[in-house]
């Protein structure tokens, strides 16, 4: 019989649950009614054709050039899934879902690429795929979707997208939020209540004011990109802190950050110098 530590245990059982899914419930997924939302008409044939090509029961039900269409027809069709591009003529794909007072279908996000949208994104675990669509990510981006529709409930959809809506809106707001990928679903958490992270293999670990920490499924790298504007610094390969909570440092090679937790964190030499830069 396989022993397995905590951390091994907790990675297999995210295997199990996230891959593991017999052959026949392949023949038996829903079908996911879908909307696109999108102005330029090249796009929308592409993402149709890859769509109904690629991707085995996925229904489009619909196709809107513009935010009125849009929101027209996610209010008379209920769709379980929305392809919303995120720059549209008279608006943009937040204006879109700001309108609506009920949100209970899941939001892939088509985009050229914008630093300013792909932050609010990614603090809200949003899914998106970036032109010209890759075929793979679309798939992928699907694959996920359906994962979360069993999952979630009405107000998780509405919970998640509420926190899309404020970090767009507030980007340089220090009370922003970010949306933590769990095994069993997600949690909300204000960015600064995060003291540090470290990363645990494909996962990463929060450790937040009050004490308690957070297995994340995520890796380290994705939480460096997301977090770097926000008062973060990766001062090693498997720690990124928030400079706020920094006690004070000890010199060596690299040296050790004490945190306010009373936690003490590496250096490494090839970061200690972006850390003192950040004092200075």
């Amino acid at each position: 019989m396989a022993i397995f530590n905590e951390k091994e245990f907790i990675c297999y059982k995210f295997i199990i649950l996230t891959s593991a899914k017999p052959n026949k419930y392949l023949n038996k997924l829903k079908v996911l009614k879908t909307i696109l939302v999108e102005d330029e008409e090249t796009s929308r044939e592409t993402l149709r054709n890859y769509i109904n090509k690629y991707c085995k029961n996925v229904e489009i039900i619909a196709e809107c050039s513009n935010i009125k269409e849009g929101k027209k027809a996610i209010e008379e069709m209920a769709p379980d899934l929305v392809f919303l591009d995120v720059e549209m003529p008279f608006g943009n794909a937040f204006d879109l879902l700001e309108q609506l007072e009920v949100i209970n279908f899941e939001t892939v996000f088509v985009t050229a690429y914008s630093q300013y949208a792909l932050k609010a994104l990614n603090y809200s675990a949003s899914y998106y795929i970036l032109k010209p669509i890759d075929i793979d990510e679309l798939e992928s981006s699907i694959k996920k979707v359906r994962e979360n529709i069993e999952m979630k409930n009405e107000d998780d959809f509405t919970l998640q997208t509420r926190v899309l809506l404020e970090n767009f809106k507030h980007s340089q707001n220090k009370d922003k939020k970010v949306v933590l990928p769990v095994l069993d679903g997600f949690e909300v958490v204000q960015v600064n209540d995060i003291i540090r992270c470290v990363a645990n293999d494909n996962f990463t670990d929060f450790h937040l004011l009050d004490g308690s920490k957070k297995v994340i499924c995520r890796t380290l790298k994705f939480y460096d990109d997301v977090l770097n504007d926000s008062g973060f610094i990766r001062v090693h390969r498997s720690h990124l802190i928030n400079v706020q909570y920094v006690k004070s440092y000890k010199k060596g090679k690299g040296g050790v950050v004490i945190m306010s937790d009373d936690s003490h964190v590496d250096v490494s030499a090839s970061k200690k110098q972006n850390l003192l830069n950040y004092f200075s």
